[in-house]
């Protein structure tokens, strides 16, 4: 093969790899209480998982989305209840949102590990 072909078959390896990149909220999070959060594919959603703390292993959200922009449910694992939720990834930061009845809201944002 020569270089020429060589950097082409490189290109089009580069271009595949980056068109299947994960979406930006996938991956570990900090929370604001402190504990680690991993956000991964499950279905065709994204579900929320605390890895550490009292309630490690729990799944507390599952949001829908792309480009940055997420929707669906967030559960407060203290009291075990589940509200209307969003998340939006700017960077390393994740805003994420939970609110009842769409007018009482409390945000929060983590931090990309």
């Amino acid at each position: 093969m020569n270089f020429g072909k060589l950097v082409l078959a490189t290109a089009f390896a580069l271009a595949a790899t980056a068109a299947h990149a994960a979406e930006p909220i996938e991956g570990n999070w900090k929370t604001a209480s402190g504990e680690t959060a991993v956000i991964g594919k499950c279905g065709g959603a994204f579900c929320v998982t605390l890895k550490t703390g009292k309630h490690a292993g729990k799944q507390i959200g599952r949001l829908s989305g792309q480009d940055g922009e997420y929707s669906g449910q967030i559960t407060d694992p203290a009291e075990d209840k589940t509200y209307s939720g969003s998340g939006s990834v700017s960077g390393n930061s994740l805003k994420m949102k939970g609110c009842v009845l769409k007018i009482l809201c409390k945000s929060q944002t983590w931090t990309r590990l």
